[in-house]
């Protein structure tokens, strides 16, 4: 069941990155359930070559944090301050052995289920990219057959970004309340019905 009786589309259409967050943990319980939705999203070939480490460890947690860049348009302003440090961490691996290639689509619909499965709970998320996976290796002990791809930062949200309808430029930016706002193409810019 979605939070407050939302609806699924609801949850969809106000789900926004979440880069701050509360000082509260989020359970293993959830955590699991997030990593198995994730191995359950679709599969090119059904080869499933995707793996995932949940970190939630507290001296773990500090040291992925270094490990990841946060908002490059708002930098530094738009990472965690201090006490808004995710809750927990799940990194998303591709086993080179079982796909060298093209495990991007997998990766994608198995980290929007887990964006979207997270929130339904109430807990906010970021898919992270910019991070330094060498270091991530090291940390994390992951062997050289896997690719580090991303990471998921999770937690209670401490902020609630807006979505609002993209003008000149695609860039987010924090008003004098510190309140994030998200541009977004309007839908009648990326709709076409039947025909170009």
């Amino acid at each position: 069941m979605c939070q407050d009786d939302k609806s699924f589309y609801d949850v969809i259409a106000g789900r926004r990155t979440i880069r701050r967050f509360k000082p509260e943990p989020v359970t293993r319980e959830l955590l699991e359930r997030l990593v198995d939705v994730g191995r359950l999203a679709p599969s090119a070939a059904n080869l499933q070559p995707l793996e995932f480490i949940v970190v939630d460890e507290t001296g773990l947690k500090a040291e992925v944090f270094p490990c990841l860049k946060w908002a490059a348009y708002i930098a530094p302003a738009g990472g965690p301050g201090p006490g808004e440090e995710p809750a927990a961490y799940i990194v998303t691996l591709a086993n080179t052995k079982v796909r060298e290639k093209m495990f991007e689509y997998d990766i994608g619909a198995a980290m929007e289920n887990m964006l979207l499965a997270a929130l339904a709970e109430g807990v906010g998320s970021c898919w992270l990219l910019s991070i330094d996976r060498d270091k991530l290796r090291a940390v994390l002990g992951v062997p050289e057959d896997y690719r580090v791809d991303s990471v998921l930062a999770l937690g209670y949200p401490a902020e609630e970004p807006a979505a609002e309808v993209m003008g000149e430029s695609c860039r987010y930016w924090k008003d004098a309340d510190g309140r994030l706002h998200v541009p977004k193409r309007a839908l009648s810019t990326v709709l076409h019905l039947n025909r170009f």
